[in-house]
């Protein structure tokens, strides 16, 4: 891959992202461990793949601008630099004359396309002086069609629109407390959500806010924290979180007092939970075993199912996803989702509870696995109770459990979408 010259470090690292994902089929969160950010710094990083990931969530929008101005598709490095720029000037509004110079250098980089330095010059200049009215109303880039008509069948079309401008939004960063409560919100210039999880708009590098060193918070999707409010754990109780990495979960779970077991198959990521619980000075077991044959206990007081799932509802967070992963998954995915339901239920103490959750939008990746548990295991029963801790909006109820979207709460900055599903086991 080619070098970008010292001085364009920043859009380099954002480039090679950017190639990444398209040549080697890479999530933005796999790729940001190459060689082009290790000379970065912690802002230095944090700017390349909010560059990066800016241009994904622009990327059909930036692809109609630029078609005015080309006669043939570019090689795709060049098509990609042609991207970045133009979303850099006119989506995050950066002054013209350093974008354009900088597109040039990065194509100059590469000896078999520096020739093709003065076409990205005379296009950029171009791009540059569309009125920004003009690119304020191109629409928000669309979901794959096989994708697109799946949501559509199940929430209607004018929600799936308002998802896609969701996406294009992009997220926030949310914060989960480890001790729920202090003056963080007024030490990090945050906003307190219903849920209990601060929100941050524009808040750079997540390693240089106050609290990160001392484990007072860490990052986590107000959507995705919900799932362990909803199993409520007890101090002393014996909870076990299936499929627990990356830990956010875990440390909720901890973090409560609960005696907890997190369990995942991938031995990196389990390492992730393992300097999670040091860096917030909590503490779990920590199992790397598969979910679905592990047999190293039962009797738990509340088992958590976090499934492996489309990721579906995090596309506002990780706009790679669409080109890397389709709804054919589902034939893999919603099997494996119910096995991991059934064997949940035998690790659980008469009068247990199991939530069972998935970050899709895709019904049968939720509402049709909670529908599933309860007519396979007439033992297991809804426990919608337990609900009343999301500190939600009434359209969150639907299908017999919570059902989030990026779409809902516009205008705090929206959600990942999420199924979170409670039940309890007889008995007890």
């Amino acid at each position: 891959m080619t070098r970008a010259p010292a001085r364009e470090p920043e859009r380099g690292a954002a480039l090679a992202l950017l190639m990444a994902v398209s040549e080697e089929r890479r999530m933005l969160s796999e790729a940001v461990e190459g060689g082009a950010l290790k000379a970065l710094d912690a802002a230095g990083r944090a700017r390349a793949q909010r560059l990066a990931a800016t241009t994904l969530r622009h990327r059909d929008r930036a692809d109609a601008v630029l078609a005015r101005h080309l006669r043939k598709d570019p090689p795709m490095r060049v098509r990609m630099i042609l991207r970045l720029a133009t979303v850099e000037m006119l989506e995050a509004g950066a002054p013209a004359h350093g974008v354009v110079n900088a597109a040039v250098t990065l194509t100059q980089a590469a000896p078999r396309q520096a020739h093709l330095s003065g076409l990205v010059n005379a296009v950029l200049r171009k791009v540059a002086s569309l009125p920004q009215a003009e690119w304020a109303a191109i629409a928000p880039q669309r979901l794959p069609d096989p994708l697109r008509a799946r949501l559509v069948a199940a929430w209607g079309a004018e929600a799936v629109a308002a998802m896609e401008a969701a996406h294009m939004a992009g997220a926030p960063l949310d914060l989960t407390l480890r001790d729920g409560g202090g003056d963080w919100a007024a030490r990090l210039g945050a906003e307190t959500l219903p849920t209990g999880s601060l929100r941050l708009r524009g808040a750079g590098a997540v390693s240089a806010l106050p609290g990160y060193g001392e484990g007072a918070w860490w990052v986590q999707d107000a959507a995705a924290a919900l799932p362990a409010r909803v199993l409520a754990p007890r101090p002393g109780e014996r909870v076990l979180d299936l499929c627990a990495a990356p830990g956010g979960k875990t440390l909720q779970l901890a973090a409560a007092g609960a005696e907890v077991t997190a369990l995942d198959i991938s031995a990196p990521r389990m390492a992730l939970v393992a300097q999670n619980l040091a860096r917030t000075g909590l503490a779990a077991e920590c199992v790397v075993a598969d979910a679905l044959e592990w047999r190293g206990g039962e009797g738990f007081d509340a088992v958590l199912v976090d499934a492996p799932c489309t990721a579906t509802g995090t596309i506002r967070r990780h706009p790679e996803l669409p080109l890397l992963r389709g709804p054919e998954a589902l034939a893999q995915l919603a099997p494996l989702q119910a096995r991991m339901i059934d064997h949940a239920r035998t690790l659980l103490r008469p009068g247990g509870r199991l939530v069972y959750c998935s970050c899709s939008l895709l019904p049968e990746e939720g509402e049709d696995q909670l529908a599933r548990a309860l007519e396979v295991h007439p033992e297991l029963r809804a426990d919608p109770a337990a609900y009343a801790v999301a500190g939600g909006a009434p359209e969150w109820r639907g299908g017999g459990g919570l059902r989030l979207r990026p779409d809902f709460w516009p205008a705090r900055g929206g959600l990942d979408g999420f199924f979170i599903a409670a039940m309890r086991l007889s008995g007890g």
